[in-house]
């Protein structure tokens, strides 16, 4: 699906608030002059305030899926606005679907 590609001045949160730490391996493509995100990056997320009932279970990752078809970096399909980015907690646990905020509005991928 095409969308705006992700790039590391990108924001993204996951459900509760948590903000995503965004960098990349990526060093071939950028867009609008920030390192385009990859489907093999996963980022850790600062600030979670999520519980269960009385336990602390902060999301402390996000992993991807749904990356470009048709483009990539190096051979890895890159992030655009319709990639899905599972957020975990500490146990493994999914704990629902990232929120991307924002992101470059110049290079869009499919």
């Amino acid at each position: 699906m095409p969308g705006n590609l992700l790039n590391t001045s990108s924001i993204i949160i996951c459900p509760h608030g948590g903000q995503a730490v965004i960098f990349t391996s990526n060093t071939r493509v950028s867009a609008q002059g920030s390192p385009v995100l990859l489907e093999s990056d996963v980022h850790p997320v600062a600030g979670c305030p999520f519980t269960v009932g009385p336990k602390y279970s902060p999301c402390i990752r996000i992993e991807w899926a749904a990356g470009t078809a048709r483009s990539a970096a190096g051979g890895t399909p890159e992030l655009n606005r319709a990639s899905v980015g599972t957020c975990y907690n500490a146990e493994g646990a999914p704990q629902g679907v990232a929120i991307i905020v924002n992101t470059q509005i110049k290079a869009s991928g499919q």
